[in-house]
């Protein structure tokens, strides 16, 4: 590496601290214990930065040290970076660790929304300095949001296995059902199986969605390996609710569903033979920061509490 190469590299965090403290102390005594360091110590990095640099930055005499012009230059513009800079990982490590400033969660649905009340007010007797933000989100707007940060964490059904989101643990089960027209002859009966969805049209949910949940609530095939005929995407619940009500399709849902949402146009039957509907929290790979890990036990003492009342 020749002398420009040297002269341009960049300058390394002890020895910015060690300038800018000098600069500020003006004196190696002092400049040495703010910094924990020798005296000898202060001294080698400073005279190294001048030999990079390739010009004195400071002046020194047996009883002063002062900057001189170039040093005084570069104090002025390296101060003010480096606050910021400062500041900026400080922001960081606040985030990634700290218990305040703000939690953003989102939910679907309204089953999911009571459990989050629970969830949110345990976390914030735990956490009285963080505050919380809850919204409504519907299922094709979880992982977009958590993408983008306007979510730091979900209240939503599982699984939802993509790369750039981890599930939590599952925090309901649920019985499967599957909503149909009231008039249809399924309706008719107590339940019906997974076999029996090679007979209907299954609505079909967001491509946007990760491909684990679309086929988890619209499976492509029974069990046995028929094909089931796909139906209209839907965007939103209500939409297929309302597709279903008009005979267009039906839909896999969860038990929840008889109470929230009860309508004359439509039945909710047993899907028996499959796995029940599971809820949980989801974040970001990259976003568990210490607000995300302490939400996600705030719920779990709430439902570990709620299951040693009974």
């Amino acid at each position: 590496m020749d002398r420009t190469e040297l002269g341009h590299r960049m300058l390394e965090r002890y020895e910015v601290e060690a300038f800018l403290t000098l600069a500020e102390e003006l004196h190696f005594g002092r400049t040495a214990e703010r910094l924990h360091l020798s005296t000898a110590r202060v001294s080698q990095t400073i005279a190294k930065l001048e030999r990079r640099v390739g010009v004195p930055l400071f002046h020194r005499t047996s009883r002063r040290v002062e900057l001189t012009p170039v040093g005084r230059d570069l104090e002025e513009e390296l101060r003010p970076a480096w606050a910021r800079i400062t500041a900026a990982v400080a922001r960081a490590v606040e985030a990634g660790r700290g218990l305040t400033g703000l939690l953003r969660i989102a939910f679907t649905g309204p089953a999911a929304g009571q459990l989050l009340v629970g969830a949110t007010q345990e976390f914030r007797a735990r956490h009285p300095d963080c505050d919380v933000q809850i919204r409504e989100a519907q299922l094709s707007d979880v992982v977009p949001w958590l993408r983008t940060g306007e979510a730091d964490i979900a209240l939503t059904c599982h699984p939802m296995r993509t790369a750039e989101v981890t599930m939590g643990p599952v925090l309901v089960r649920e019985a499967r059902m599957l909503a149909v027209p009231a008039g249809h002859p399924f309706a008719r009966r107590g339940a019906v199986s997974a076999q029996d969805l090679a007979r209907v049209t299954v609505l079909q949910v967001p491509e946007t969605l990760p491909d684990s949940l679309r086929e988890d609530l619209a499976p492509r095939r029974t069990p046995t390996g028929e094909p089931v005929s796909p139906g209209p995407v839907v965007a939103t619940f209500n939409e297929a609710l309302t597709l279903v009500g008009a005979g267009k399709g039906v839909f896999v849902v969860g038990a929840h569903v008889r109470r929230y949402y009860a309508r004359p146009d439509v039945a909710y039957v047993s899907l028996e033979g499959t796995a029940p509907v599971e809820w949980g929290l989801v974040w970001p790979t990259d976003g568990a920061t210490a607000r995300v890990r302490a939400f996600s036990e705030a719920a779990l003492a709430v439902l570990e509490g709620r299951a040693a009342d009974r």
